[in-house]
C-alpha cells in the first residue's frame, strides 16, 4: 500500500501518458464517470423536468377531453331538450298579448270582475313598464263585495287565456256597507315586438 502511495506521489500531472496503465485506467474510468454525471445532470435532469410538465399537460389535456367527450355524449339529448325550450318558449310568447290585444284583455279582466258580482270602485290601467323580453301592464284594482266574489274574480283571472297575475292584494271591510274591499294590482304582460 505504502508503494502505490510513493508512486503517486511521483507521477507527474503534466504528462499522464508516463503514468502506470492501472493510473491511467483508474483516470479514465474518474474521467468517464464525471462526463456521465454531468450529461445525467445537465441533459437528463432538464429533460425529466421537461417530462414532468408534459405529464401535467397530458393530465390537463385527458380531463379536457373527458368533459368534452360527455358533452359530446349527450348532445342528442340537449338538442332535444333545446328544441322542446324553444317550443315551451314559443307557446309562452303565445300567451303575452300584442299591442292590438291589450285593449281586449283588460276588457277581459274588468268582466271577468263583473262576472264574478264585483262592484269596481277603481279600474285604472297604469303605464307599460317595459323589460327585455316583455312588457308590464299593472292595472290597479278597487273592487266591493264578498270573499268568496273575491275569490271567484282571482280565479277567473287565472282561467283567462292570456297571462294575468295579481299582486298586493289587500282586503278590508268596507266603512260604508257591511261588505268587503279588495285593493289589488293586476298585471297582464305582452311581448315585445322586434321592431320596439
Amino acid at each position: 500500500m505504502n508503494k502505490l502511495i510513493d508512486q503517486m506521489k511521483t507521477l507527474d500531472p503534466n504528462n499522464p501518458g508516463l503514468w502506470p496503465v492501472p493510473f491511467q485506467l483508474g483516470l479514465c474510468v474518474i474521467i468517464l464517470v464525471a462526463l456521465l454525471y454531468a450529461g445525467w445532470y445537465f441533459d437528463l435532469s432538464k429533460q425529466r423536468e421537461q417530462l414532468a410538465a408534459e405529464v401535467i399537460k397530458e393530465g390537463e389535456h385527458k380531463t379536457t377531453f373527458e368533459r368534452k367527450q360527455k358533452r359530446a355524449a349527450n348532445l342528442n339529448a340537449l338538442k332535444e331538450q333545446m328544441i322542446e325550450m324553444k317550443q315551451s318558449f314559443g307557446d309562452m310568447l303565445r300567451q303575452l298579448p300584442n299591442r292590438t290585444e291589450v285593449a281586449g284583455l283588460i276588457v277581459d279582466v274588468s268582466q271577468t270582475g263583473l262576472s264574478a258580482g264585483l262592484e269596481f270602485e277603481l279600474f285604472q290601467p297604469m303605464p307599460e313598464q317595459p323589460s327585455e323580453f316583455y312588457a308590464q301592464l299593472p292595472i290597479n284594482i278597487k273592487v266591493n263585495g264578498s270573499y268568496h266574489q273575491f275569490g271567484e274574480f282571482v280565479s277567473g283571472l287565472a282561467q283567462l287565456p292570456r297571462i294575468v297575475t295579481t299582486h298586493n292584494i289587500v282586503i278590508e271591510k268596507s266603512q260604508n256597507s257591511g261588505r268587503l274591499t279588495m285593493s289589488a294590482i293586476a298585471r297582464t304582460y305582452r311581448a315585445i315586438e322586434e321592431t320596439e
